[in-house]
This record gives C-alpha cells, sequence and structure tokens, in this order.
C-alpha cells in the first residue's frame, strides 16, 4: 500500500526537452520528413483507390447498357367476358401504371436510389409483313413513364385513338380482326411508303391477318431518350433483329389505343415489362456488394414463369454486373494493400534505424543526465514528448497534403508509421539511460557467461522463428484462400481483419529474406577476414577487420534487404500489368483488328475478307463463324460456350505469328473423330464441364444433330471462358456450312484496311482496346501506385544506406585516422571505409532484386491481376532486368558519393582529440 502511496506521475524537465531538440533538429526533421512524406502516400493513395473503384463502376454499367437493366414481368389480368368472349378494357393504361408503381415499391429504399424512374413497355407479338419479297416484321409497342411516354411530335395525322367510343364492349373468341391505331415515325412511313390511314398489312405466325392502322407520322422530340432503347423499331427500321436478312418496323400506341391492341392478338401474346435502368452517378464500389444482394433476392422471390397469375417475375443481369465489377475492385484494393504493407514495413524499418543513430548521438547526454540522478520513468517521458509531437505533426501535414490531393483521406494506414516515430526513440533512449546507471556485472565464471550468450541467441532465435511463422502462415493463407473478399451485403471495400495476414505476406516474406541473410553475413566476412590475413595487402586487412566488426549489427541490413526487395517487387508488379494489358489486348482482339460483321450483312464477309487481305500492309486474314451462347449438349445437361467454327489451319498459323499461345492441337481438327460420324472440337471450360473426351450434340432445325467428339484443349477465343472450336470444312462434310461473321486481320495495315468496311459491322482495334484498358481507372491507379511505392522503397533504401554510414561514422573514422598515424594514406582510408561499407550494400544490391523476384513468383499469382489485365488467366510474371539493374547500381552509387562526403568531413578532426577519444 506504501508502495502506491509514494508513486508520482513522471516530472518531465521542459529545458532538458527544448535543448534536446534543438540540438538533433537535423535528425528530427528527418525523422518527421519521412513520417510525411509516407503518410501523404498511404492517406492518398486508399482514397484514389476508392474513387478509381466508384468512376469503375460507373463504367462498367454503362458498358454493360439495356443489360444491367432490373426487369420485372407480369401477366394481364384475363379478359374474359360473361357471354364467352373477350372484354375490352378502357383502364389498361392505368392498369400498367400501378403494375409499374407496384413494381418500383417492390425495389426496396437502396435499390430504388441506384435506379432512374422505370419505364413499363407492352409489347405485341412479332407479325409478318405480307406484301412485298423482302422479310419485314412488325409490333406495336407501348411505352409509359413517370410523365407519360417519350414526347413526340405528330408531322401528319394525329395520336392514335380508341377504336369505339363504347365504355364495354364484348367480343367473341373469334370474331373478325379487331382494329388497333399505331403511329409510325418518319423512318418507318418512308420505308413503307405508308401515311395516315392506310393499313399496315400484317399477319400472325398462324396466318391470320392483323387490322393495324395509322393513326399518325411522327418525330421523335429527343431520340436520345433512354426509352426509345427499349425499342429502337420505333425510331426507325432495324435489320437482322428477327433473324438473318430481315427488318423489324415499329408501331406506336398511345393509352387510348392500348386496350384495342389487347383485343387484336391472342390474350397471352400483349407482354407487360417495367425496365429499371441503372443511375451510374448514383453507384459505388462501396454499394455493390449489397445492390446485387438486393437483386439476388427479388430473383429468389420472384413467381414462376408458369404463373399465369399477375405475381411480379424479376429479371436482370445488373447483380452479375455489379459482382464482376467488385471483383475488380476488391482485386485492386487488395493489390494496393500488398504494396502499401510493403512501403509501410520499409518505412516502419527506416524509423527504427533513424532513432538508432538519434539515440547514438544522444547518450553520452543521456548517461549523464541518469548518473546526475534524472529518474528513467522523467527521461522517458521527456524523450515520448518529443517524439510524439514530431510524429503527430509530421503525420497531420502527410495527411492534410493527402486531403488536398485526394477526395478524402485514409488515416488507418498511417497509424503504423505514426506509432513507430513515436515509440522507437522513446524505447531506445530509454534502454541507453538504463544501461548508464546499471550495476550488473559481467560474471567471471565461463559457464555464466555462456548462458548468458545462449540466453541471448535464444531470445534471438524466439524472434526470427515468429517472424518465419508468421511469414508461412501468410502465404498458406494466401494462397489458399487469396485475397478477395467474402460476399457480404454489408461489405464496404475496406480491408477486413482476415486479410491482414495474407496482405502481410509480401512484406514479412521480405523480412524473412532479409534475417537469413543477416546470419549469412557474418559467416562471410569472418571469412573473408580470414582469408585477407593470409594475404600480403594491409588495406585488405583493415577493411575485412573493419566489415566483420559491423556485420552482425540488425537493423542496416534488414533495412537495405527489405527496401530493395520490396522496390524490386513493385516494379515487377508495374511491368508485368503492363505486359499483361498488351497480351490481354490480344486475348480480347484476338489479332491486330476484328470485323464484327451484322447479322443482315453476313453474306458478305467471304468478299469483305478477300477485300482486306488485298490491302496492303495486311498479313493475315481469317474469317470464322462465332456464336456465343451456343446451344450444346452434353448428354442431357444443356451448355452455352462460345461456338467458334474456322479454318483450323489457318486460325493455327495466325496464331502462331501472335504473341498469342499457339495451339497445336488445332491440327487434330483436321483428322478424322474418334468414331464414325464425329466431328473432332476442341473445347475449354471454367467449370470443368468441357474437357477432353466429352461427346457433345450440335442441334440443327429440321435435321437431326451433328455428334462432336472433344479431342483437346482449345485456346481462349476473345477471352471467353467456355469455348468450342470445330474446323469449319470437317462441319460443312458433317451437313452444316458455316456462316462466316468475323475477321480477324493481322498486320502492320489491319486497321487502315478496316476503317471502311462497306458493311454493317463492329470494328475493334487492339490498338484502342490496349489504350482504353491502360486509361481504366482500376489500372492505372494500380500502375501508378506500383511505380510510387518502387520509388519511395528506393529512396527508404537510399536514406538507409545514408542512415547506416551515418551512425557508425564517427567510430569508423576514428580508427581511420589512428590508423593515419601509422602511415595509412586519406586515399587508403576512404577504401578501407568503403569496404567497411560495401558488404551490407553488395548483399542488398545483389539478393534485394533476386528476394524480391521470388516473393514475386510466390505472391503474383494469388493476385488476381488477370482481373485487371482483361485476360483469361494471370499474367506470367515479367522481370524488368534494367530496371533492376537500376536499384543495385543505385545502391552503389551511394555508397560511392558517401565514402567522399565522410572523408572531406571528418579532415577537420584533429589528431589529438582523435587520440583522446575515449580516455
Amino acid at each position: 500500500m506504501n508502495r502506491w502511496l509514494t508513486r508520482r506521475w513522471p516530472a518531465p524537465h521542459w529545458p532538458s526537452i527544448r535543448g534536446r531538440g534543438r540540438t538533433d533538429a537535423g535528425p528530427l526533421l528527418l525523422t518527421a520528413t519521412v513520417i510525411a512524406a509516407v503518410a501523404l502516400l498511404a492517406g492518398a493513395a486508399p482514397a484514389l483507390l476508392r474513387a478509381a473503384a466508384d468512376t469503375a463502376v460507373r463504367d462498367t454499367v454503362r458498358r454493360a447498357g439495356n443489360d444491367s437493366n432490373v426487369l420485372v414481368h407480369a401477366n394481364f389480368e384475363r379478359d374474359d367476358g360473361p357471354t364467352g368472349g373477350r372484354v375490352r378494357m378502357p383502364s389498361l393504361a392505368e392498369a400498367v401504371d400501378n403494375f409499374r408503381a407496384r413494381a418500383t415499391d417492390a425495389l426496396g429504399s437502396d435499390l430504388d436510389a441506384a435506379l432512374l424512374p422505370s419505364v413499363a413497355v407492352v409489347n405485341g407479338p412479332i407479325l409478318n409483313i405480307t406484301d412485298g419479297s423482302v422479310p419485314r416484321t412488325f409490333q406495336f409497342t407501348y411505352l409509359a413513364g413517370d410523365r407519360g411516354g417519350p414526347d413526340v411530335t405528330w408531322i401528319a395525322g394525329s395520336a392514335p385513338g380508341a377504336a369505339v367510343s363504347d365504355e364495354y364492349v364484348e367480343i367473341p373468341y373469334d370474331g373478325r380482326p379487331w382494329p388497333v391505331q399505331v403511329g409510325l415515325s418518319e423512318a418507318d412511313a418512308a420505308a413503307l411508303n405508308l401515311g395516315p390511314g392506310d393499313r399496315i398489312p400484317v399477319g400472325d405466325g398462324q396466318g391470320r391477318d392483323k387490322d393495324i392502322r395509322i393513326s399518325g407520322i411522327y418525330r421523335a422530340a429527343d431520340s436520345a431518350n433512354p426509352a426509345w432503347r427499349l425499342a429502337p423499331a420505333l425510331l426507325r427500321p432495324v435489320p437482322g433483329a428477327d433473324g438473318v436478312g430481315t427488318t423489324r418496323f415499329g408501331g406506336l400506341l398511345s393509352r387510348e389505343s392500348l386496350p384495342d391492341a389487347r383485343l387484336a392478338v391472342d390474350e397471352d401474346e400483349l407482354r407487360r415489362t417495367v425496365h429499371f435502368a441503372p443511375e451510374p452517378e448514383a453507384l459505388t464500389g462501396d454499394a455493390t456488394a449489397a445492390l446485387a444482394s438486393q437483386v439476388v433476392r427479388l430473383k429468389a422471390a420472384s413467381g414462376s414463369s408458369s404463373d399465369r397469375g399477375e405475381s411480379l417475375k424479376w429479371e436482370s443481369l445488373l447483380d452479375t454486373v455489379l459482382r464482376d465489377a467488385r471483383a475488380r475492385n476488391s482485386a485492386a484494393s487488395a493489390q494496393a494493400a500488398v504494396l502499401l504493407a510493403g512501403v509501410l514495413t520499409a518505412t516502419v524499418l527506416v524509423l527504427l534505424l533513424a532513432a538508432d543513430l538519434l539515440v547514438r548521438r544522444r547518450t553520452p547526454a543521456l548517461s549523464a543526465a541518469r548518473q546526475r540522478g534524472a529518474g528513467l520513468p522523467d527521461l522517458a517521458a521527456e524523450l515520448v514528448i518529443e517524439s510524439t509531437v514530431v510524429s503527430l505533426s509530421a503525420a497531420a501535414v502527410g495527411l492534410a497534403l493527402a486531403r488536398a490531393a485526394a477526395p478524402g483521406v485514409s488515416w488507418t494506414w498511417a497509424v503504423p508509421v505514426v506509432l513507430a516515430g513515436a515509440v522507437a526513440g522513446p524505447a531506445f533512449g530509454t534502454l541507453v539511460a538504463a544501461r548508464a546507471s546499471r550495476d550488473r556485472r559481467q560474471p567471471a565464471n565461463p559457464a555464466a557467461r555462456r548462458w548468458i550468450r545462449a540466453t541471448g541467441h535464444l531470445r534471438r532465435a524466439a524472434v526470427e522463428a515468429a517472424v518465419l511463422i508468421a511469414a508461412v502462415a501468410a502465404f498458406v493463407t494466401l494462397h489458399q484462400r487469396g485475397l478477395l473478399p467474402v460476399d457480404s451485403d454489408g461489405d464496404t471495400g475496406e480491408l477486413t481483419g482476415d486479410l491482414i495476414l495474407p496482405v502481410s505476406a509480401l512484406a514479412l516474406g521480405a523480412l524473412v529474406g532479409a534475417l537469413v541473410l543477416l546470419r549469412l553475413l557474418p559467416l562471410g566476412a569472418r571469412l573473408a577476414l580470414r582469408q585477407a590475413l593470409r594475404s600480403r595487402r594491409p588495406l585488405a586487412v583493415f577493411s575485412a577487420a573493419q566489415a566483420a566488426t559491423t556485420a552482425g549489427r540488425a537493423l542496416p541490413l534488414l533495412v537495405l534487404v527489405s527496401t530493395t526487395a520490396l522496390a524490386s517487387f513493385a516494379l515487377i508488379l508495374g511491368a508485368t500489368v503492363t505486359r499483361g494489358l498488351a497480351d490481354g489486348g490480344w486475348s480480347t482482339v484476338g489479332a491486330d483488328a476484328r470485323v464484327d460483321v451484322g447479322t443482315d450483312a453476313e453474306a458478305a464477309t467471304p468478299a469483305l475478307a478477300e477485300r482486306i487481305a488485298a490491302a496492303p500492309g495486311v498479313g493475315q486474314v481469317v474469317v470464322a463463324q462465332v456464336t456465343d451462347s451456343a446451344r450444346v449438349f452434353s448428354e442431357s445437361t444443356l451448355l452455352t460456350p462460345r461456338l467458334v467454327i474456322v479454318d483450323a489451319a489457318a486460325f493455327q498459323r495466325l496464331l502462331a505469328t501472335t504473341p498469342l499461345p499457339d495451339a497445336p492441337a488445332l491440327a487434330r481438327l483436321t483428322t478424322p473423330g474418334p468414331g464414325p460420324g464425329d466431328v473432332p472440337a476442341l473445347v475449354r471450360s471454367s467449370g470443368g464441364d468441357l474437357r477432353t473426351g466429352t461427346r457433345l450434340q450440335l442441334p440443327r432445325d429440321g435435321a437431326p444433330a451433328i455428334r462432336l467428339a472433344a479431342v483437346g484443349t482449345a485456346p481462349s477465343v476473345g477471352g471467353a471462358t467456355d469455348v468450342v472450336i470445330v474446323d469449319a470444312a470437317a462441319l460443312a462434310d458433317a451437313g452444316l456450312p458455316a456462316v462466316p461473321n468475323t475477321v480477324w486481320v493481322t498486320g502492320p495495315g489491319a486497321a487502315r484496311a478496316v476503317s471502311n468496311t462497306g458493311v454493317a459491322a463492329d470494328v475493334v482495334l487492339r490498338a484502342d482496346v490496349l489504350r482504353a484498358q491502360r486509361v481504366a481507372p482500376l489500372t492505372a491507379g494500380l500502375l501508378r501506385l506500383a511505380w510510387t511505392a518502387a520509388a519511395v522503397l528506393l529512396a527508404l533504401g537510399l536514406l538507409g544506406s545514408t542512415l547506416t554510414a551515418a551512425a557508425g561514422a564517427s567510430q569508423r573514422w576514428q580508427t581511420l585516422t589512428r590508423l593515419r598515424t601509422l602511415g595509412l594514406r586519406p586515399r587508403d582510408a576512404r577504401w578501407v571505409a568503403a569496404g567497411e561499407l560495401l558488404p551490407p550494400i553488395v548483399v542488398a544490391a545483389v539478393c534485394g532484386p533476386l528476394l524480391g523476384a521470388l516473393l514475386a513468383r510466390l505472391t503474383l499469382g494469388p493476385l488476381d491481376l488477370r482481373l485487371l489485365t482483361g485476360q483469361a488467366a494471370d499474367p506470367a510474371a515479367v522481370l524488368p532486368w534494367w530496371l533492376l539493374g537500376l536499384v543495385s547500381v543505385a545502391l552503389l552509387a551511394a555508397v560511392a558519393t558517401v565514402v567522399p562526403v565522410e572523408s572531406a568531413l571528418r579532415r577537420r578532426d584533429r589528431l589529438s582529440e582523435v587520440l583522446r577519444a575515449g580516455e
């Protein structure tokens, strides 16, 4: 009890704090600069990455177009009349509005806020225009939003009206065609050569005529209105919408003519759908998981397609689009976290080294203060106050700069740096002060001395074993679990606790490599000393002796090796992503240029290919029929891979002349199948459904299915994960000739050759794809972070080499100055100093890049770089040896600079003071 009563709070001596701060202003300013710079990087990088993730989500949704819409379907109420006929429903438009409101209420507040106002679409069946020899189709459509349908201007006639004025009308099921009025766009009316009052000659699939009358011709007030994208035939004829060679025309219904459209077709042929288009600006990377889960819940609660009632039936690919975007965002976030963890680890080591240098400078003052009676708690409090003020002030400056440079700031990543800066100096200083007043004597008993040495070795071994175990656990977790977070509704994209260990794998691996080299360096230094003692070169002896004396210092080697290895990894990561983007461009396009021919122009594909092949600068031209989501059966299972029908030999030559992986298995497609009537095929599948030896069936209309036999693994085509490749000649012999719709072109003149195809086609250039991928928000952000991290780590390594030299400069030059009294020349003294400093620098310069390459080999796979490069598989590690060589040269150049500077500064030391040092 009395012991607790006699305790007091530490009483810091403020003049001593100010005096030490003024005396050591340089080292303190250096520490503050390091903390501020790293706080700026650690605070700005996550915020910039979140902003890039938000932009990436919006770009992904925009590119998805209508595929990202949320759709809800519902059947109309039955229109059975009391006398066995069908009743006209004048309030059918109000029923559509109620259906739209009911669907909006079912969304929920979060999903509703992320979607644009809904648009209801009521479509009739696809009808055939019966006059003329060209296949043409017609469909009437009703559009309704919050303010009605999209605005139009009637340039001829009037808006569609009701066919009858009676409130109640009942017609028989087998009566004459019921009239319905529609409006035509200018383009549709000109193509059909019809005007107001004319009838459109149409019939359904059973040959029954329909009474479709034109009430007027309209012009869209805003053709960019999103509602028109849901029914493009209402603005202009759409070729190929209903098959090759067909053209679809559209008729616009009004609220008054919608009830007549219901009676003009069979009861279940008029379908109503509400479309919710996402609002890209309302989407953020943090909300993707929650929104995707809400869409999934809506689809899970959807009514059955066989339900004839008015239950809501939800349909959307928005959850898939958002999950894909979230996977890319999570991968980029994890990759950035790995780099930041490496930077923070190197920064902490440098701060420890800087604190060690500062304490070495303060050792006489701290020892004298302790010997004069200063209490350890008081000294510790003084040092803590000083280091805390410096660390917090520097971190505040860095975070303020980060806030000015980024749309936000992440302070959590700066905490380790602030703690290291605030704790390292007081801890080292308190230990020095404690040793100054310790009356513990060295035991005379050899066994006791051995026990003390063994205890120290065991403590060091325990620390090294702990780091090794943590590194092994981190790498095992990284490879077993990966870095992508587990799907969660409340996931905000921040680094979670289960990811801390795998994210730290790179930093722990660098520490383990540095610890191994720390064990080997003293052995090598002692071996070099023994060899030098046998030589007749005194400079070699002096250098080896100095190096052997300092080889056991842990912090310098840990700093040098870790920073060099981590900088090398950052350079390898940047080079790998850059090469992966180039390979991803080849994988996406398949050649220097690709022409995707429209369905209405597929017959012109061979002539188009011949014209492109004759253009100057064109190397190879290969045509193929590429069908996405083709219907292929494996036993009783329906598969939907990408079906590629191509000349196998020409495709193999194309792959051989591009950076794409070769596919020698293509040669098997020109050989007979393993069984009679089998057509050989190459297959590729991400889920294992398609593998070598699988028997497949390719169905045909009005003919038996073609049997396919998988004889090998197919190359990736356009980045697709499920692919089936068949030789065009073999499939034609089996009775299914190919209709080419894709042209691959290689050569320097490919872009010019496909610039004007003259047919309805989409042209995809590899250069454009690569340019778009490089400027993509996530990819560009990760590359900038990788190059910045490499520069920061290299700067930390150079700073570490300078601090290492400064820490032992006083003792080193005292020894060399004394050797000068024995005849050592100044030039020789510089060589001896360089020989002392070179061993850890050479080890870091040689082993650091090699360790970085090893870490890249172990960690790049689980980083899922393919999600950013657009490749089907993870890119292979690329070692930029010239950049790694620059890192090594920079370290060696630092030694070549430090030694002359030290020599010039030490020339002012008086020989008498050096000889009296230590007395």
